[in-house]
């Protein structure tokens, strides 16, 4: 489909992520939501402050009773997703997913063939290679001005295990903990760095609290086929932060020195399943910014090329090379999430495949999955679903 006129979304599931996108989506002004969908009732309350919107209790009646609608977002827990996906594909609808896009690669690849079979878009964000660092990493590398690529190395060290949960969250199984959750993100910025094709991967996970069960930090390395690799850390533990090695800028851009962090430590007494749920609702309401006054942070991601390295900086990216070294100052007027709706308009208008499609979600979910199997086996595992950019 060539889209010509303004794209009718709607979205299942409106927690943390979906309530991160309502400001792009309004902001966008080809896009209008006409739909929301989610079966906790008092989220009805909030959708009638929404301008146009109706509330679903069902995904099957948002498609029912919005027969002109293009494109549907999910951000559902991630055992739902295949599901959701595939009702809204089979329906016509357009897909854009949350990453991890589904708890298992056989559901990703069913997803993509699903999306080939009825013509509709599949794409999968937000991840952080919408960060408009990590967008002008990439342009730098395609220039050729620094030579290849040859390194990348990201850490993220977080209170990520300490936030509020929903049981599944913190279980590898069902699509949860961090090698999930969090390593889609850095996996997804390093194979948008280096063009995508992955050879293979070694890692060793950690679950370092028997009180918090749940795979909770993880060191992956990945080789490229074209030569370059990469290392991914990441520790949900609470204690380092990588704010105290990036200008104490937090992952969506704010200024936060370590009297100010609202930084969860592992709490001395555990909640129950209903008061975490609870509390991660009560959470959700303004988790995720829409605008911020410096780039975002998620970790340190640094790039090594041929002819100089590239960091990140609160306003942009400091470029060293050899003789020189120079910061390049980039704009914050667009959010990453505002990239997002910009890339899946432009790919529906123009009828372009995005960066971010399934295949490119797959081909992120095999690492994660791959990893996990990595450190159980303690061996060097190769990969067969990569897809280049």
């Amino acid at each position: 489909m060539k889209a010509t006129k303004v794209i009718k979304i709607g979205i299942v599931g409106l927690g943390a992520a979906a309530q991160a996108f309502l400001p792009s989506f309004d902001k966008h002004p080809m896009v209008q939501l006409v739909g929301v969908c989610d079966p906790n009732g008092a989220v009805n309350d909030q959708v009638q402050l929404l301008q146009g919107v109706s509330y679903y209790a069902s995904l099957e009646a948002m498609l029912q009773g919005q027969a002109e609608m293009d494109a549907v977002y999910i951000a559902t827990p991630t055992d739902l997703h295949v599901s959701h996906a595939l009702q809204a594909m089979q329906a016509g609808k357009h897909v854009l997913v949350e990453k991890p896009m589904a708890n298992t690669l056989s559901d990703a690849l069913k997803m993509v063939q699903v999306a080939k079979q009825t013509g509709t878009l599949l794409m999968v964000g937000h991840s952080h290679s919408y960060d408009r660092p990590i967008l002008e990493m990439k342009k730098l590398i395609d220039s050729g001005d620094l030579g290849a690529v040859q390194m990348v190395n990201t850490w993220c060290y977080t209170d990520w295990m300490y936030r509020p949960r929903r049981e599944e969250e913190l279980d590898h199984r069902l699509g949860g903990g961090v090698t999930y959750r969090q390593g889609a993100h850095q996996f997804d910025i390093i194979r948008y760095l280096c063009s995508g094709l992955a050879r293979s991967v070694r890692a060793k996970t950690f679950n370092m609290d028997p009180q918090r069960s749940g795979i909770g930090a993880h060191s992956v390395f990945i080789d490229f086929e074209g030569g370059a690799s990469a290392t991914a850390i990441y520790n949900g533990y609470a204690g380092f932060s990588t704010m105290d090695m990036g200008f104490d800028i937090s992952e969506w851009g704010f200024e936060e020195p370590w009297g100010v962090r609202k930084w969860l430590q592992k709490p001395l007494n555990a909640m129950s399943a209903s008061e975490e749920l609870k509390a991660k609702r009560d959470r959700a309401k303004g988790a995720i910014p829409h605008q911020a006054p410096f780039q975002p942070f998620f970790g340190v991601t640094l790039v090594s090329c041929e002819l100089g390295d590239i960091r990140q900086t609160p306003r942009g990216l400091l470029i060293c090379k050899r003789n020189s070294r120079q910061e390049m100052v980039l704009s914050t007027e667009l959010s990453p999430r505002d990239l997002v709706v910009k890339e899946l308009y432009d790919s529906l208008s123009q009828g372009l495949k995005p960066a971010h499609s399934g295949e490119w979600g797959a081909a992120n979910l095999e690492i994660c999955e791959v990893a996990i199997e990595s450190s159980l086996q303690r061996k060097e595992i190769s990969l067969r679903h990569q897809v280049s950019l």
